[in-house]
């Protein structure tokens, strides 16, 4: 996985922190919890807040669809 999949990573994380609410969740870590992600191999410092924008709200999608 990389920065551009936002959807794979929204899933991963889903699988990793179901009851979090992503939402809640700081950029700084959830920058942190993707580069931690063991499938993540790019380079945490290519990064920005449109990217991680994009990855929040695709988790927040697949969060709500497991409600």
């Amino acid at each position: 996985m990389t920065w551009q999949d936002s959807e794979d990573i929204a899933l991963a994380l889903l699988d990793q922190y179901p009851e979090v609410n992503p939402l809640d969740v700081r950029f700084t870590e959830l920058h942190r919890w993707v580069t931690e992600l063991p499938d993540f191999k790019d380079d945490p410092k290519k990064s920005n807040e449109g990217i991680l924008e994009r990855i929040q709200m695709a988790w927040y999608e697949e969060f709500q669809d497991s409600q």
